[in-house]
């Protein structure tokens, strides 16, 4: 469906509306998400939309930088925008009405209900499609709950459901499924004694020398998220 969606959007853009395109993590040795990004704007840019002014924002760029990528977005001057997730704080376009959002699979439910409230912010009507490389049953389920709800908190907890506590990030955790344990986002005592437990930890060793174990979770677990 991609020609009749690219179709759409082009006339959006003649209508004088902009448009987001949102890009994955892909590789993890690609933390901040730049090629897959980069690739997105190349083939929007020479094949799909050649005549349309198209802008690039992704992490590695200094701030003035991103800056000027949003104020040209601002100002017109590029009427697509093809991001990393920086995208989904701090940014405010109310021209903005299609969200694009690239291999959605890749992202958590809650995250995907957020950069669908970066459109829609004038009386416009507002539009976001997922795009998605896979075809498994799980996925088109999981996806079809973002249409259906608009509960980002019923989203997160749904997320925990379809995906486990490993993957709620976008990017697969190798063992985190069966060795960490997370909370149902309801179960608020197990959270409350955990989060207690945790400033206690804190106190006692902020550097967590004294906690080896923990620390060398942490470090695999940081090693492996995209929190951009």
């Amino acid at each position: 469906h991609r020609p009749e969606k690219y179709k759409f959007v082009l006339d959006r853009i003649n209508n004088g509306e902009q448009v987001f395109v949102i890009c994955p993590l892909i590789d993890l040795s690609d933390k901040l998400g730049v090629k897959a990004a980069k690739d997105e704007f190349e083939k929007l840019d020479k094949k799909i939309f050649p005549k349309i002014p198209i802008g690039l924002m992704h992490g590695k760029l200094k701030s003035r930088d991103k800056e000027r990528v949003m104020q040209n977005f601002l100002d017109k001057k590029t009427m697509i925008m093809v991001s990393t997730p920086v995208i989904e704080v701090g940014i405010d376009m109310p021209n903005a009405t299609v969200m694009m959002i690239e291999s959605a699979e890749r992202f958590g439910l809650a995250q995907l209900h957020q950069f669908r409230g970066r459109v829609g912010r004038s009386d416009k009507q507002s539009y976001c499609f997922l795009f998605t490389e896979s075809a498994a049953a799980e996925t088109i389920k999981r996806l079809q709950t973002v249409v259906k709800s608009n509960d980002g908190f019923a989203l997160a907890e749904a997320d925990l459901e379809f995906r486990g506590p490993g993957e709620v990030y976008g990017i697969k955790q190798s063992g985190y499924r069966d060795e960490l344990k997370v909370a149902k986002l309801t179960d608020y005592i197990i959270i409350k004694k955990s989060k207690t437990a945790a400033d206690e930890i804190i106190k006692i060793d902020a550097e967590l020398n004294k906690f080896p174990l923990i620390k060398n979770r942490l470090k695999k677990f940081e090693a492996s998220v995209h929190f951009e």
